[in-house]
């Protein structure tokens, strides 16, 4: 860290020297993203076709929009002499009339701000003081980052590019992201590199780390209460089972019994990798992407007793958190000038080693894989039609429903005095049908833009009611909501448009 913050001194030095270079722009460039939607659902849905995007992005996902901004103070970025430039990038997922944020600015955060600072000490290197996060590429028919690299970290980065070679390295704090409420340091550090010897074959990589140390004191600093289960946990009735166990729940001095916290060191990882080919007869290309990382525990919780408040700690038992997802995508000429498909596939694992008997999203793997053929009728009407498929399995039991009345069958019709049943399979199925009308004022290509899309969505689940819905689940004997319909297809029609500016 002292590293960093000696070369964040050497910054003003550095825009010093950048002024006197010749020919200030002082240009302004403004680009972005939007993605508008007006979507119908006649089942009582909320507009998705589905649950998740890893059935395809397209009916999947919401609104979005993005707004970069890049002033160029002093020189051109683009030219071999120094140059400074401002970055300013804010996102969010909301607008009027199309979700229930309403547009609201609370639903927009500022991802990117940073000065870049190159052509100086170091030829070909962009040094960067602010947010280091690097998104090289997208998997663009899950809309999913699979190689970032740095997201939510602050500190100093160094870019260098030659014709054959990028590379960035960076060092700084993530502790504002992971810890937003409750600030403790945690020192990160990484880079990325992506190798590309000539037109058919590029290769990258790289990863990040992060570490925070014990720090016995301070209150936002990792620690575990002892003798907390994962299940109490889960549960939150950590507190009640302490004293149950100790058999003093009264008094003034019941509170002072409850175990102190222990000190901890925490730490995060992420490893990505990625292999691009392609310009190689009607292969357009070839990304495939990987990573590998290990979640950063979690802090803390509240658990109200007797109407006192007990923070619990439980480092121990988030730190134990890993994910594994690796996603390839092909595009590819079928007809020159007629016909294109884009080919994805998808491959993911959650593992929760601290839970090892309740079913959740932390212990489940999925596949999915998704087709999209699209027809070029004239230079800017073009045809689309898209088909997924996907399984998902829950590795800690029954973790869908099938059925209206899954949870009374769960277990062979066994109840669960633990309340952890909550469907009656492991496995959920789901099958995503898609077409329609796509008008694209830049001519043929899928993953040309802008597109404006005109769509008709159906889907087929294993699971009952799979999809975002106002339907109660809950078989309480005081749901006033009775009557559940047993719905494993779903159907969505509407209208989105899509582009870059």
């Amino acid at each position: 860290m002292r590293r960093v913050l000696q070369l964040a001194g050497l910054l003003p030095l550095a825009l010093s020297a950048v002024a006197h270079a010749d020919a200030p722009s002082n240009t302004v460039e403004v680009g972005g993203y939007y993605r508008l939607q007006a979507l119908t659902d006649f089942q009582g849905g909320n507009g998705r076709l589905g649950l998740s995007t890893i059935y395809g992005r397209l009916l999947n996902e919401g609104p979005y929009g993005i707004v970069e901004l890049r002033y160029n103070a002093i020189g051109d970025p683009k030219s071999a002499d120094p140059f400074a430039q401002v970055t300013f990038r804010v996102e969010g997922a909301s607008f009027l009339g199309t979700d229930a944020g309403q547009g609201s600015l609370s639903n927009y955060a500022i991802t990117n701000f940073g000065v870049n600072v190159g052509n100086i000490l170091l030829e070909h290197v962009t040094w960067r003081l602010g947010i280091l996060w690097v998104e090289p590429n997208d998997l663009d028919l899950y809309d999913m980052f699979l190689d970032d690299v740095l997201y939510g970290v602050a500190g100093v980065s160094a870019h260098y590019q030659v014709p054959l070679l990028d590379l960035t390295v960076g060092l700084g704090d993530a502790g504002w992201y992971l810890h937003p409420q409750a600030y403790d340091t945690v020192y990160t550090g990484g880079g990325w590199f992506r190798f590309h010897p000539d037109k058919h074959f590029e290769i990258g990589g790289g990863g990040q780390a992060g570490f925070e140390p014990s720090s016995p004191g301070n209150v936002n600093a990792p620690y575990q209460t002892p003798g907390v289960t994962y299940l109490q946990y889960y549960q939150q009735d950590a507190v009640q089972s302490f004293f149950s166990n100790l058999g003093t729940t009264q008094g003034p001095i019941a509170s002072t019994l409850f175990p102190h916290p222990s000190p901890r060191s925490s730490s995060n990882w992420k490893a990505v990798g990625y292999l691009g080919f392609g310009k190689l007869g009607p292969l357009k290309w070839n990304s495939f992407y990987v990573h590998y990382l290990k979640q950063p525990p979690l802090t803390s919780y509240t658990e109200n007793y007797q109407g006192a408040p007990y923070t619990i700690y439980i480092h121990d038992l988030t730190d134990q958190e890993y994910e594994l997802m690796a996603g390839d995508e092909s595009l590819w000429t079928i007809v020159p000038h007629k016909l294109d498909l884009a080919l994805d596939g998808l491959y993911g694992v959650e593992r929760n080693y601290a839970n090892v008997q309740i079913a959740g999203y932390d212990n489940y793997t999925f596949v999915s894989g998704v087709a999209r053929l699209q027809y070029y009728l004239t230079r800017t009407v073009h045809l689309l039609v898209e088909t997924s498929l996907a399984e998902e399995h829950s590795l800690n039991g029954n973790l869908f429903r099938n059925h209206v009345d899954s949870p009374f069958t769960s277990s062979g019709g066994i109840n669960d005095p633990l309340g952890l049943a909550y469907g009656d399979a492991a496995y959920r199925d789901t099958w995503q049908g898609k077409g329609g009308i796509v008008f694209n004022p830049n001519g043929p290509g899928i993953y040309n833009r802008p597109s404006l899309r005109l769509l008709y969505g159906l889907q087929w689940s294993s699971a009952q009611d799979a999809f975002q819905s106002g339907y109660v689940n809950s078989l309480n004997q005081y749901n006033q909501f009775t009557g559940a319909l047993e719905q494993h297809w779903h159907s969505v029609v509407g209208a989105d448009l899509e582009g870059w500016f």
